[in-house]
């Protein structure tokens, strides 16, 4: 029996967003303007999963993950499906413990994995699936600014400042 993943779309103050959901939990949170190749991006990520639109199953995730976009802090309490390489799904998990309204850098995240060189870490920071949620934005570069973003630069600088102004840390 093939895999089933439900999706849907939601919106936000930041744009609109894609939610995936296996059974398991979340598989994606994506910005994006362009549904059809986010859609799409999902069915070749999932190859061998039935990739179904499902709005009215997903409206509690969709609600959720809008109000922890808008509102640091909340704790949607979505079970997340994190997949990935073993390494990219440790540094994820490393992500998560960064507590809201705190900045870690690339350089110091490598560290904790005994290394020097953060090109890994910062590879694998890119392949982070699941926005906000999975709290990449929260790594800046060794000077305080900021980097690059899947999502785009300024979504990051207003991730961050919404953090920042919540007073959630």
């Amino acid at each position: 029996m093939r895999e089933i993943i439900r999706f849907a779309w939601g919106s936000s103050s930041l744009g609109d967003f894609i939610v995936a959901m296996s059974d398991k939990g979340l598989v994606a949170l994506e910005f994006s303007s362009d549904r059809s190749a986010a859609e799409d991006a999902l069915r070749v990520r999932f190859p061998e999963a039935d990739i179904i639109g499902s709005e009215p199953e997903l409206t509690d995730v969709l609600s959720k993950v809008q109000r922890v976009i808008e509102a640091p802090g909340f704790d949607p309490a979505i079970p997340l499906d994190l997949r990935g390489t073993p390494y990219e799904v440790e540094v994820w998990s490393m992500l998560r413990a960064i507590p809201v309204g705190e900045t870690t850098n690339y350089g110091a995240l490598a560290a904790k994995f005994g290394t020097r060189d953060a090109r890994e870490v910062t590879e694998a920071i890119a392949c982070n699936p699941v926005a906000v949620l999975v709290p990449c934005h929260r790594v800046v570069k060794k000077d305080g600014s900021i980097s690059g973003y899947r999502w785009g630069v300024k979504r990051k600088r207003e991730l961050l400042a919404r953090e920042r102004r919540s007073g959630a840390s």
